[in-house]
């Protein structure tokens, strides 16, 4: 019995450390800002998206769809800009549910905005809800985005470029 004693007087010192040992705050790592890129290569890119899109991944259930071009001066820009275009097209045409999001990003934001602007328009409205739209930019190009968008009914999301 005297050794029982001991073993309760001890888990009885014990126990109060060991809860407060739990009730402390979890310890989180802090994100490391990560600059605009300058570059139009799309692979210098992905760190900054990245790190532009992890708050916004909440409810998100598949990969972004990411729409880059790169400067408008880049040797075969036209077709690049066509391509993309034709496949912003086909992908709204073909429809984009509910737990998606798509991400317009660009050394050459402009030029991302009319590729928005003539896509969208073919969109039925409110035929986007529970999508979220995410522009990487200027606030003024912002706003032009937001109008093209936002009869789609999806979830509009501005980023600025910094």
């Amino acid at each position: 019995m005297n050794m029982f004693s001991r073993l309760l007087v001890v888990a009885c010192l014990v126990l109060p450390f060991t809860a407060c040992k739990k009730a402390e705050a979890p310890k989180t790592e802090a994100v490391a800002a990560v600059a605009l890129p300058t570059s139009s290569e799309q692979k210098d890119w992905k760190p900054y998206l990245e790190y532009k899109l992890t708050p916004y991944m909440t409810g998100i259930t598949s990969s972004p769809f990411v729409y880059f071009l790169p400067k408008s001066d880049v040797e075969g820009f036209g077709g690049m800009y066509q391509r993309q275009l034709e496949k912003l097209e086909g992908d709204l045409g073909r429809g984009i549910i509910e737990g998606n999001m798509l991400v317009f990003a660009s050394p050459d934001p402009e030029k991302e905005v009319e590729m928005i602007e003539t896509a969208f328009k073919a969109v039925p409205a409110g035929s986007m809800k529970g999508v979220k739209v995410v522009f990487i930019g200027t606030g003024v190009l912002g706003e032009r985005v937001k109008a093209a968008v936002e009869p789609a009914g999806c979830n509009y999301i501005f980023e600025e470029a910094k």
